[in-house]
């Protein structure tokens, strides 16, 4: 059965940050400093979706979705990243699980979206290779309670983005410019997620995975020197966190100070075989060397493409362009793939633009090649807190008025809707996928 679903993740939506036991993350400190997030938004109440679950899953039923992907809050489990754990945190997910359940719509959990737990950052955070062996300690817990309903399991959301964000750039929580000394979070984490899998799976878990945001890079010119920059970009978007997993090694990373962080064996727990791999989608990125501050490339525009509302470049056929370089590089490792997010922002309840982006992108999926691609989820269901933006960007299917709660379906939900049912008109079949 091909996968059609929405996603979100819990500190963008959930709210109730000081409610029923749930510790401090990193992102509520974060949010909370001034000028981290733009007009000083936070999300304590964000769309209010601990209070307003069963409203949610009522949408998600009633557009047809199959599937939704949420992720977990660690601090609501384990508030200081340790056990014990918190039973009302628990008790919320195991209620949200069964509803999903009852509406016949396939629970996929993340484990990570980036909420780490206060705690375990006072400690030094993924810089610490301890936080790797907590995580697998939270991933057990959880399992224990809700393996026998989650259809799937992800373990990390886009490791790339919270390293290069949140430890080398600053610009997410928590905060930390460390620029190239940021790597070993990248480690940390893939040890995390490859402790991660056999507690899962001890605990009757069925299916698991990772997420990982890829990108095509495109050199900026046919020079040698834009070509060796697009190689490096590759190298530490895209193949530092997918040939770990895929073919247990890491690409050369000599020229940014290497990995001294990587003990024997780490190599081996973080190869654990997958049941699918989860790739975030969203522009394709150009870039020129040599770079400034040590980098060895340049971020450069994309021109020419019709641009969101993020100012991101809107370039459907790059996820085809990408999915079949995932095929060619790693042939028979490549696992089932599915498309955890693709999505866009725009502004309106009658967003057509968004309509645009999503028929182009779904087109682009099935044009892939090489590729055995089963599921397909839209960022995001609700207008929700995007991180640094705070409420600037609205990347739902639903509009969320943030000071009642209120929801309005799009008509970018409605036409999902009649994609799902086989009534979209012109636009995508509704089989994307070679399992139906």
């Amino acid at each position: 059965m091909f996968l059609w679903g929405a996603a979100t993740s819990s500190y963008q939506i959930e709210g109730a940050v000081r409610e029923d036991g749930r510790g401090p993350s990193i992102w509520d400190t974060f949010a909370h400093q001034p000028g981290r997030i733009r007009d000083g938004h936070t999300a304590d109440v964000a769309c209010d979706h601990y209070h307003r679950w069963p409203e949610d899953v009522a949408l998600l039923a009633e557009a047809g979705f199959n599937a939704y992907r949420f992720s977990i809050a660690w601090p609501r489990i384990q508030p200081t990243g340790r056990d014990p754990v918190n039973p009302a945190g628990l008790g919320f997910y195991d209620r949200l699980v069964d509803a999903l359940c009852e509406r016949n719509i396939t629970p996929v959990a993340t484990l990570f979206h980036w909420d780490l737990p206060q705690a375990l950052e006072d400690e030094g955070g993924w810089l610490n290779r301890d936080t790797a062996a907590r995580f697998a300690d939270y991933a057990a817990r959880v399992a224990e309670r809700l393996a026998d309903r989650v259809g799937i399991w992800i373990t990390l959301n886009e490791p790339f983005v919270h390293m290069v964000y949140g430890y080398a750039l600053g610009v997410h929580a928590p905060g930390r410019t460390l620029m190239l000394d940021a790597l070993p979070v990248a480690h940390h984490q893939l040890l995390g997620h490859g402790l991660a899998v056999p507690a899962l799976r001890a605990n009757g878990a069925a299916k698991v995975m990772i997420t990982n945001n890829c990108t095509p890079v495109w050199p900026a010119s046919d020079s040698p020197e834009d070509r060796a920059a697009a190689e490096a970009y590759d190298i530490l978007h895209n193949r530092l966190f997918n040939d770990p997993v895929l073919l247990g090694s890491y690409p050369d990373l000599s020229a940014y100070g290497g990995l001294n962080c990587v003990r024997d064996g780490d190599l081996e727990i973080i190869a654990q075989p997958l049941d699918g791999l989860g790739i975030n989608y969203y522009t394709p990125t150009r870039v020129s060397g040599p770079g400034s501050d040590g980098l060895p490339f340049r971020l450069e525009e994309i021109t020419g493409y019709p641009r969101t509302a993020f100012g991101w470049p809107v370039v459907p056929d790059g996820l085809r362009e990408l999915l079949e370089s995932l095929a060619q590089r790693y042939g028979a490792a490549l696992p089932p793939v599915y498309i955890t997010e693709n999505g866009c922002s725009y502004d309106g309840i009658d967003d057509r633009e968004r309509i645009d982006y999503l028929a182009g992108h779904i087109a682009a999926m099935r044009r892939a090649e090489g590729v055995d691609v089963r599921g397909y989820f839209v960022w995001s269901l609700l207008d929700n807190f995007e991180w640094a933006e705070g409420y600037h960007q609205r990347f739902g299917l639903v509009h969320v008025d943030f000071a009642t709660g209120a929801r309005t379906p799009k008509a970018s939900y409605h036409w999902m809707r009649d994609l799902i049912r086989g009534g979209a008109g012109n636009g995508p079949e509704r089989e994307g996928g070679s399992e139906h």
